[in-house]
């Protein structure tokens, strides 16, 4: 997620070169043959272009307010993370309590296997969701990119459960339903009330809500008829301006081209880089900063002060 007001240059000039140098190129080109070596009249009237840039306007406003809709439900399907995280910690804790006070012990040690493998969930569930489908490959090599490992969940997981975790089609789900086991165990050996076990199975069902939630997203491609007839239509645009503007104004036809097609290229890129908004790039929800927000939290919770260093920056971009 970007959060500068203003974006970085060359970050702006890493992903729109090609085509703004396509549009100098042919406004030059334009400029040469009509004026220079008059060897080219053509000339499109004004108005043209006028019906033209209304309709992109539109069709790009309605295009990329439906790549923001999804962007933000992204966003507040993480902030319910970050809510029922903070719950389930809570619960886990004041919750699970042991029916003889010899098993104490035992139950400090289900709540710290229980608190610290949800933390394994979500960190687990930001890998998942960043692993790269075919389908989205823009073939555009990003600027930024935060790592995306399984490691990461190492910490939080026993030698035996992370061997088992990795290897699953779905390791997200394969924790939650490990959860669900515990849950089973502390309520067989009296540590939960059929009231408190119905609280906690609850609070897991909302997890599986939130993965379900994000995944539906992840897998349903924004409408390709929009993103491909968007990118039609800019080039078109872009290709018919110099043609507009040689006649009217000779050699200042150039920048003013150039500029024109820059802002609809801009408006163009804005939805099509926010319309999947889990494919670790810099517009992306930052998944690892809440990963990382959440995981403070739970360990606050729990005594532990090893928080996790907070990442940096880059250029005012958060991933």
């Amino acid at each position: 997620m970007i959060l500068d007001r203003n974006l970085k240059w060359n970050v702006i000039v890493y992903y729109t070169w090609k085509s703004m140098l396509y549009y100098l190129l042919l406004s030059v080109v334009v400029y040469l043959f009509h004026d220079y070596y008059e060897v080219l009249q053509l000339h499109l009237p004004f108005s043209t272009l006028t019906a033209l840039s209304t309709a992109l306007a539109i069709f790009l406003g309605f295009k990329n307010s439906n790549a923001y809709e999804r962007w933000w439900e992204a966003r507040q399907i993480w902030g319910q993370l970050v809510n029922s995280s903070r719950s389930w910690a809570r619960q886990v804790i004041t919750m699970i309590i042991p029916a003889d006070p010899q098993n104490a012990e035992l139950v400090k040690k289900l709540q710290h296997r229980m608190v610290y493998r949800h933390l394994a969930f979500v960190h687990g569930l930001r890998v998942f969701l960043r692993k790269p489908k075919a389908y989205n490959n823009t073939r555009q090599e990003e600027i930024f990119e935060e790592t995306n490992e399984y490691s990461d969940t190492v910490a939080f997981l026993s030698p035996e459960e992370y061997e088992a975790f990795w290897h699953k089609n779905n390791p997200p789900n394969y924790l939650l339903n490990v959860q669900g086991d515990d849950l089973r165990m502390a309520f067989e050996r009296g540590w939960l009330s059929d009231y408190r076990f119905v609280q906690l199975e609850q609070t897991l069902v909302e997890f599986n809500n939130i993965q379900g939630r994000s995944e539906r997203i992840k897998n349903t491609p924004f409408p390709r008829q929009y993103s491909f007839f968007s990118r039609v239509f800019v080039f078109i645009h872009a290709s018919l301006l110099p043609f507009v503007f040689v006649e009217e104004i000779g050699w200042a036809s150039i920048p003013v081209s150039v500029i024109i097609s820059f802002v609809f290229l801009c408006l163009d890129l804005v939805g099509e880089r926010m319309e999947d908004p889990f494919e670790n790039r810099l517009e992306d929800v930052p998944l690892t900063q809440l990963s990382l927000a959440i995981e403070t939290n739970l360990k606050e919770h729990w005594g532990d002060k090893n928080f996790p260093q907070p990442k940096d920056l880059k250029q005012g971009i958060m991933l």
